[in-house]
């Protein structure tokens, strides 16, 4: 789930810019291997990704992606502890049934993890359901009856999912409209980024 219908989203050069060059990258729910491919031209990495959907892998094959298709909640055992340099899960973890185990398999498999999802705290979620609908916006495209988000969440609450499970923050970005947003970023923040390591 890391593309959109967009050609690039504007959080890949942050994503870049967080990935040491040469590094081996493993992209979780990759896509059609859009970022992947992206960060391979910037930071010359070796890329991996995963992508359970049939149509996803079959696009990440034709643009050249080194991909497995599987299930990334039952898949990840496989990897060896340390096989990859940065482990990516890229507006993707809001759709994971069990989300605590896949990142801390993120976090035995990678050195690094950066992960990235939708603020549904954001004030422009917050007034649509106000105004008595789910969200729709660029970061939650989906209506509330095809979604294939089940986990959504907003940053403070990820905050505490990652002290309560002892997932050390070691950098945080939140954007708007392609900005970062340094107030309140819980209200005004629609896309949040974290890059994480083991305590």
């Amino acid at each position: 789930m890391s593309t959109t219908k967009n050609s690039s989203r504007y959080d890949f050069s942050i994503i870049a810019d967080w990935v040491p060059t040469g590094s081996r990258v493993l992209d979780l729910g990759c896509g059609d291997g859009e970022l992947l491919n992206y960060l391979k031209s910037k930071k010359n990495i070796t890329g991996f990704g995963i992508e359970k959907g049939e149509k996803n892998w079959l696009e990440a094959l034709k643009n050249n992606i080194d991909v497995i298709q599987i299930d990334i909640e039952s898949g990840l055992s496989e990897f060896e502890t340390d096989s990859f340099d940065v482990v990516i899960l890229s507006k993707t973890i809001q759709s994971m049934q069990n989300t605590e185990m896949v990142v801390k398999e993120m976090l035995r498999i990678g050195k690094e993890v950066i992960v990235t999802f939708p603020n549904f705290g954001f004030w422009r979620n917050r007034f649509q359901i106000i105004m008595g609908r789910m969200p729709i916006s660029d970061e939650l495209p989906y209506a509330w009856f095809n979604t294939p988000n089940i986990h959504l969440c907003t940053i403070k609450d990820f905050d505490s999912f990652c002290e309560k499970y002892r997932f050390k923050i070691t950098d945080r970005m939140i954007l708007t409209d392609k900005q970062s947003v340094k107030f309140i970023p819980n209200l005004f923040g629609a896309l949040a980024l974290y890059k994480l390591v083991s305590k």
